[in-house]
């Protein structure tokens, strides 16, 4: 593992066997302003990021020592390092690799050969979701049985915390500041995830998927509006 100079701005760890492409994934992000460390093994991998704690991680699926899938899964087991954001960036084209890289909780998946530039503009955007909702606001907004702590990023059902990753935070809150009024698809993936460009609807539905069955009962207040997309149940809500 190597590091570049500390340089103003987020920590970003970069996963991949490929020296070429963490060479080329560094060098762009250290030009936009980002801390660079890099990895090459799936080990090594959850080693840097119990150690540094970086705000995102460049994470290839095809990995020496454990998968990508594996490090993507003891990464969102473990409570100090679930919260930190994933980029899947692999060579694995097939819908079912994207589908199963964001059901393990991957925020992104770019696929090789790709845009350096894209790659910096998705990880601007996932690292602006993340930070979604530190504008000031300290109410907490309560919808039936879940409660959603604007300032401190806390959800909870029942008043058991939910421990959720950035994107279905963003999701949940999209949902709940505009509950009882449907929201597109396409209009869920240009709030929460800013129209990435190959983002495809399915997208939404995998993650909505995965925030009811982490809310539990309470998921149930998710309705489908067929053909459209999504509504939070206005129900009992308030805002303290």
């Amino acid at each position: 593992m190597t590091a570049t100079p500390p340089v103003t701005g987020e920590r970003i760890l970069v996963v991949d066997d490929e020296a070429d492409i963490v060479a080329l994934v560094a060098y762009h992000l250290v030009k936009a302003g980002y801390r660079v460390s890099t990895a090459s093994t799936g080990p090594d991998a959850l080693m840097a990021a119990r150690q540094e704690r970086p705000a995102l991680i460049v994470l290839d699926l095809m990995l020496p020592g454990a998968s990508g899938y594996d490090v993507l899964e003891q990464l969102r087991g473990a409570p100090a390092t679930r919260e930190i954001a994933v980029l899947m960036l692999t060579a694995r084209r097939e819908e079912q690799d994207r589908i199963r890289g964001l059901a393990l909780g991957a925020d992104d998946y770019l696929t090789k050969p790709f845009s350096p530039q894209e790659l910096v503009l998705r990880v601007g955007a996932i690292l602006r979701r993340m930070a979604a909702g530190g504008d000031g606001a300290s109410d907490v907004l309560s919808i039936g049985p879940i409660t959603i702590d604007r300032a401190e990023h806390v959800v909870a059902v029942d008043a058991h915390p939910v421990e959720l990753t950035p994107t279905e935070y963003k999701l949940l809150l999209t949902l709940a500041e505009r509950r009882g009024r449907v929201q597109g698809r396409a209009h869920l993936l240009e709030t929460v995830w800013e129209a990435a460009p190959d983002i495809q609807t399915r997208t939404v539905d995998m993650h909505v998927q995965r925030l009811r069955t982490k809310l539990g009962e309470a998921g149930d207040l998710i309705e489908t509006v067929r053909g459209f997309g999504y509504r939070l149940k206005s129900g009992q809500s308030r805002s303290a």
